[in-house]
């Protein structure tokens, strides 16, 4: 099978076709949202670019104190947009949560699929390191986000019907139990959705990627069925992580609601 067609800048810059519609669109809508496309697109482009270039010194020079420093970044950048995505200010005890189960439920993953799953060796080799990573924090970081948001808007809704639970003599953990299960639903329930409709509503990127690269579409459905598989582990064990400690933080000492925290 032939590699990809190599794209030449004219065909690139006749693909930002769709952004000139996209703003045609909008402007006539009234939506007001010219800024933010011309931002979001132009930081898209140069960010690209630029992972572009320390990508292919990265690749031709494997290193494993490069590669770690790599995911640290992208781990600090996830949890950072964690933190920014949030509707309300997060407490200092709940950011540790944030950072807690993100690298938790984040490394566990990734280790375990390139340790067992695909069993690279040496382990650190970035071609496969990196582009993984990338994935299952990705979706980690989106999980834990929405996570974040259903939890806080769950103690602010019902903080009297867990109250009174707790002057019932429930438990904290009982107490806020529906809230943590709503939670978790939100969080996983994308990724869930993204794997009912993949493959026949619509072929996901990294098996995109295989396919035009040459590979054969069986190696590439074999690979996207493993990291799919390695995604919603991730996002599960990330976005539990969180909840088991994060409804914690909303409790002082006494078992008592921090309301000036909601």
């Amino acid at each position: 099978m032939n590699g990809a067609v190599k794209l030449s800048i004219m065909q690139v810059l006749s693909a930002y076709l769709f952004i000139l519609i996209l703003l045609l669109i909008v402007k006539r809508r009234g939506l007001n949202r010219e800024k933010e496309i011309i931002i979001s697109t132009t930081r898209m482009t140069l960010q690209l670019i630029l992972t572009g270039y320390i990508l292919t010194y990265i690749l031709k020079n494997p290193n494993p104190f490069i590669t770690l420093l790599v995911i640290s970044i992208m781990e600090i950048f996830a949890i950072q947009n964690i933190i920014k995505r949030s509707k309300t200010k997060l407490s200092y005890e709940l950011k540790k949560v944030v950072v807690f189960s993100m690298i938790v439920g984040t490394l566990f993953t990734l280790f375990y699929f390139i340790l067992i799953v695909i069993n690279i060796k040496p382990w650190y080799n970035p071609q496969y390191f990196i582009p993984l990573a990338g994935m299952i924090i990705g979706n980690s970081m989106t999980g834990i986000s929405l996570g974040i948001n259903k939890l806080i808007d769950g103690f602010k809704n019902q903080v009297d019907v867990i109250e009174c639970s707790l002057m019932l003599g429930a438990s904290p953990k009982d107490a806020c139990k529906p809230i943590l299960d709503n939670a978790f639903d939100s969080a996983i329930l994308p990724t869930i959705n993204s794997m009912v409709g993949m493959g026949i509503v619509f072929l996901p990127g990294m098996m995109t990627g295989q396919i035009l690269s040459g590979s054969s579409p069986l190696v590439a459905i074999e690979y996207q069925i493993a990291i799919m598989l390695g995604i919603l582990g991730s996002v599960s064990i990330s976005v539990i992580i969180f909840l088991l400690f994060g409804y914690k933080t909303f409790f002082n000492n006494r078992m008592q609601i921090k309301r000036e925290e909601l």
